[in-house]
């Protein structure tokens, strides 16, 4: 008997922000997508296959947040385009619209616009037990019976509910009754003209439908210039005002919603004890110990990078230092063996040391996101960046810029403001994000002394939280620089809903440490195996007329002084690597760079790095590994780099030197991706243009000024 062929439906996943979309959208699909609580973690349309029955399959599409239909910003011009837009690839066969039971009301607005759109829907309620604990009682049959749509109680982060959800949308793709018997609203009687007339140009579903096309006509990308022009002709003919009609939809709406609230919703006296939320607010958002209880969260962090990480880096370090000295003694000498040991694995195990510093970063990041913090740390923030031509909305971004700035860029996304999403655009990269670490790591173990400051504190853990603070600084002073020279002026309104706080999810946590561990190892692996197998190139072939210039030259010595064969040998080693290509490259910048304190090798480095930030540390393990003895590939890459000398004897690496470096990683903008989502972001290369230039000139100048004043 041949297997029945599964239907596909699409379901578009819809609410208010921070409502349980994303956590749903998991649950649904068994995606391991990135679920935090605070909102705006949605900022792109995200796509899962998820088996409803033995007969339906469905594709679930994760739409931004949005508090209503009208957007605001391009987030929600993304959730907007996919329900309205009748020709989309993406057309919802169904809507699963998520709403906040704790916050019933507000999300009731949304719900009613999405029902006059008479697509098939189904309404997941949420945050029952947040809305038990505020003393509010829903009668869940009544509100269906008001509504006219299937209703469904739902817990994500539990799994509560999803088997009941399942079933129901089954049941509606195959009866397809799920539409509303009548509109929430009469939405002709609003516009009538203007309504009937659109139709006759645009196929649409329903009146509230073609209303929208009245109101958004221009902004709407699948109306052809004819439709536009019809649209705009007939607005005129019978003077729509926009606005009016607007502000009359939305009291009707409320109206409405005021007496289904009325007969389906008990809610508790408002004078009631406060939650443990508002408590807990009350103390976090204090206008003075709020700042120091942050600056503590940080500080804490920044410890813990250095004092938990400590014992599993030098683990990972000794371990690839006895596997480059193990092959090299199992091993015959050539150069196969030379690119394995010399290239690849040192220029692995030059970045595998650092995952655990990563782990580390992206757990603490995860609890505060889970626990509701996160959010609370854009409202602390407003007041100080509205100085700068922000709000606090750009706080989100930033931070997120410390684990990576391509997601963090596109996070602006919920920015409604032109000018200031613009401004978070250009700013965000001086965060120190998570490629930085071993850089900062690694330089940080090299010139600053591992001694305790007031008894318990790690002197290295403070320089690196200065660093993280010292980006942060940074990007506020060019966002008030950047405030005066972009003209776009718009008002500005900072709205955020401050999620209530929960304990955070361990297996999360778990999942995004051993995530982005995986994506740091990949991603950054693969880019490190192809430059790492370059450089060995580079730096173990050169000019053929100098590379024998050189040989002869150290022949000539070692038959001179027999006895100095094994130190000639070295010298030779080290020679050939200034002469080979990589040398050579390096020489040529190196007059560029030595103000800064770097020689050659650092510069080949700042190049290559070019292609992700954390590729400096690959390329110095790789640079200190050609030409090295054998007896020398056990030693790890701090050991190389704190033996390294300029000729005159000199130590390459000093506080000079080092702070220099850190300096300019901390302000550079050595990222290729950056810069593409920079680009796709702003669709132009001006503003890429303009971020590379100012970032590549202030990271100069200040190592400059470093080296100068501590040299």
């Amino acid at each position: 008997m041949q297997a029945t062929k599964k239907a596909t439906i699409n379901i578009a996943l819809v609410g208010n922000p921070n409502s349980g979309k994303s956590s749903l959208f998991n649950a649904l699909t068994g995606l391991n997508q990135k679920v935090s609580n605070f909102p705006g973690v949605t900022v792109d349309k995200k796509t899962g296959a998820a088996t409803i029955s033995s007969a339906l399959q469905a594709n679930i599409i994760d739409l931004p947040g949005t508090y209503s239909l009208y957007p605001k910003s391009a987030d929600e011009f993304v959730t907007y385009d996919v329900l309205v837009n009748p020709a989309a690839d993406e057309q919802p066969d169904m809507i699963l619209i998520i709403a906040d039971a704790s916050n019933l009301k507000r999300n009731l607005l949304f719900c009613s616009q999405i029902m006059d759109l008479k697509i098939p829907v189904i309404i997941g309620l949420t945050m029952m037990d947040i809305a038990r604990k505020k003393g509010v009682e829903i009668d869940e049959a009544g509100l269906e019976r008001e509504l006219g749509v299937p209703i469904v109680s739902i817990n994500p982060r539990k799994n509560k509910g999803v088997t009941e959800l399942k079933k129901m949308i089954d049941l509606v793709a195959k009866e397809k009754q799920s539409v509303a018997p009548r509109d929430f609203i009469d939405s002709q009687a609003l516009a009538p003209e203007v309504i009937q007339e659109i139709k006759k140009y645009v196929q649409v579903k329903s009146d509230y439908a073609a209303m929208h096309i009245a109101v958004n006509h221009h902004e709407l990308a699948f109306l052809n210039g004819g439709q536009k022009l019809a649209v705009t002709n007939i607005l005129q003919t019978h003077q729509f005002n926009k606005t009016k009609v607007q502000a009359e939809e939305i009291m009707q709406r409320y109206a409405r919603i005021k007496h289904i609230m009325k007969n389906t919703v008990v809610e508790a006296d408002p004078l009631q004890k406060q939650l443990q939320t508002e408590k807990l607010d009350n103390i976090l958002l204090h206008r003075f110990w709020g700042y120091m209880i942050l600056l503590g969260i940080m500080f804490f962090m920044f410890q813990s990078i250095f004092w938990l990480a400590s014992f599993p880096m030098d683990w990972i370090e000794a371990g690839f230092g006895w596997l480059s000295g193990w092959l090299t003694g199992v091993l015959p000498a050539n150069q196969l063996t030379d690119i394995l040991v010399n290239g690849v694995v040192a220029g692995l195990g030059g970045i595998a040391v650092f995952v655990p510093q990563i782990m580390i970063l992206f757990a603490f990041i995860t609890v505060l996101e889970d626990t509701g913090y996160m959010a609370r740390i854009s409202f602390l923030t407003d007041r100080l960046m509205r100085q700068v031509g922000l709000n606090g909305k750009s706080v989100m971004p930033l931070i997120s810029g410390v684990a990576c700035a391509v997601p963090a860029i596109m996070a602006t996304r919920n920015i409604e403001n032109r000018k200031e999403r613009l401004i978070t655009i250009l700013i965000t990269p001086l965060m120190s994000c998570s490629a930085r670490l071993p850089i900062y790591t690694v330089m940080i173990a090299l010139v600053i002394p591992d001694r305790p400051v007031f008894g318990f504190l790690s002197l290295q853990g403070l320089v690196m939280m200065g660093l993280y603070l010292l980006g942060f600084v940074m990007a506020l002073f060019i966002a008030a620089i950047l405030k005066l020279f972009i003209k776009i002026k718009e008002k500005s309104y900072f709205i955020m809903e401050l999620p209530v706080y929960r304990a955070p999810r361990w297996a999360n946590v778990g999942t995004t440490m051993v995530q982005k561990a995986k994506i740091f190892i990949t991603d950054a692996g693969k880019v490190i195996m192809v430059i790492s197998i370059i450089l060995w190139f580079l730096a173990s072939f050169g000019p053929k007329d100098r590379m024998e210039k050189v040989t002869a030259h150290y022949e000539q010595l070692k038959t001179a002084h027999p006895e100095q064969s094994e130190a000639l040998d070295m010298e030779m080693q080290s020679e050939k690597l200034g002469n080979s290509y990589a040398g050579v490259l390096g020489h040529a910048i190196e007059p560029v760079i030595r103000p800064l304190g770097y020689d050659w090798k650092i510069g080949i480095a700042l190049i290559t790095s070019f292609a992700a930030r954390e590729v400096f540390v690959g390329t110095m393990a790789t640079l200190y590994s050609v030409g090295e003895s054998a007896e020398d590939n056990d030693a790890t890459l701090r050991e190389k780099m704190t033996n390294a000398t300029w000729k005159d004897g000199r130590p390459v690496y000093t506080l000079a030197s080092g702070v220099s470096l850190m300096l300019f990683y901390a302000f550079a903008m050595q990222c290729m991706s950056t810069l593409a989502i920079v680009k796709r972001e702003t669709k132009s290369w001006k503003m890429p243009a303009i971020q590379f230039v100012y970032m590549t000139a202030l990271a100069y100048i200040s190592a400059l000024i470093a080296f100068q004043l501590l040299n």
